[in-house]
C-alpha cells in the first residue's frame, strides 16, 4: 500500500515538474510584471503626495511674494513653480494669481504670458477656461478683437458657455458688430441660470441693443435709438479680471 501510494506522488511530483518546467517562465514573469506594476503605482502615488506637498508649499511662497509686490522675486518663483510642478493645480492657481498682479501694475505682455502658458499647458479644463476668458479680456481691451476671439474659439466645458459668449458678444460690440453680440448676449441670457446676479448684467446689454431677452422683442427706447446712430456703449463687463 505504502508502495502504491509513493508511486502516485511521485506521478503527482512528474506532472508539477513538466507543468512547471512548461509553464514555469511565463508564470514568473508574469508575476514579475504584476508586482513590478503594483510597487510602481505604490511608488507613483508616493510620489504624487510629494509633489503635491512641495507644491503646496510653493503656492504659499508665490502668494507671498505677489502680496509683497516684487516683481523680479514673483518672476523666479513663478518660473521655479513652473519647471518643478508644472503639472500639478497649484502651478495652475500660482499662474492665475501672478497673471492677476502682474496686469493690476500694468505688466501686461507679462500677464498674457503667464495666462497663455495655463491655457497651452494646463490639463484641468477649467483652468484653462478661466484663462482663455481671462487672455481674452485683456487683448480685447488691447483692440486686438480677432485674436481675442481665437481664444474664445474651440471646446469649453459646459458650465463656461454663458461665459463665453458673454465674453463674445463685447468683443462684437467693440466692433461694432451688433447682430452678432445681440447673438451672443442672448446666448448668454439663456444659459445663465435665472437667480445668477451676472444674467442682470447681460439683460442690461440687450436692452442697450434694443432687446427685451424676457420676451425676444426689440424694445424700441431712447437707448435702442442712440444705437442706430452708432453710438457703442461699454460696459464694466468688457474690461478683463481686475479691472471690473
Amino acid at each position: 500500500m505504502a508502495t502504491h501510494l509513493n508511486s502516485e506522488e511521485q506521478e503527482q511530483l512528474d506532472l508539477l515538474k513538466h507543468f512547471w518546467k512548461q509553464y514555469g517562465n511565463l508564470i514568473t514573469w508574469s508575476l514579475i510584471l504584476v508586482l513590478g506594476a503594483f510597487a510602481s503605482w505604490n511608488f507613483y502615488q508616493y510620489w504624487q503626495r510629494g509633489q503635491a506637498t512641495q507644491a503646496a508649499a510653493m503656492y504659499d511662497e508665490v502668494e507671498r511674494v505677489v502680496k509683497s509686490a516684487d516683481t523680479a522675486k514673483t518672476d523666479r518663483v513663478f518660473a521655479d513653480m513652473k519647471d518643478r510642478f508644472a503639472s500639478t493645480a497649484y502651478a495652475q492657481q500660482a499662474g492665475l494669481l501672478v497673471a492677476k498682479q502682474y496686469y493690476s501694475v500694468g505688466n501686461v505682455d507679462a500677464a498674457k504670458a503667464a495666462l497663455g502658458w495655463i491655457a497651452d499647458k494646463s490639463s484641468d479644463p477649467g483652468y484653462q477656461a478661466i484663462a482663455k476668458l481671462r487672455l481674452a479680456g485683456i487683448l480685447m481691451e488691447s483692440k486686438a478683437f480677432d485674436d481675442a476671439l481665437k481664444q474664445l474659439s474651440g471646446s469649453f466645458p459646459a458650465n463656461f458657455d454663458a461665459l463665453v459668449a458673454d465674453r463674445k458678444g463685447d468683443i462684437f460690440l467693440l466692433q461694432g458688430k451688433k447682430k452678432e453680440a445681440a447673438a451672443e448676449y442672448e446666448k448668454a441670457f439663456k444659459s445663465f441660470e435665472e437667480r445668477t446676479e451676472y444674467r442682470r448684467l447681460v439683460e442690461v446689454k440687450l436692452n442697450s441693443l434694443g432687446i427685451d431677452p424676457q420676451s425676444g422683442s426689440m424694445a424700441r427706447s431712447g437707448v435702442a435709438a442712440s444705437q442706430d446712430a452708432g453710438a457703442v456703449p461699454v460696459t464694466d463687463a468688457s474690461a478683463p479680471e481686475g479691472k471690473k
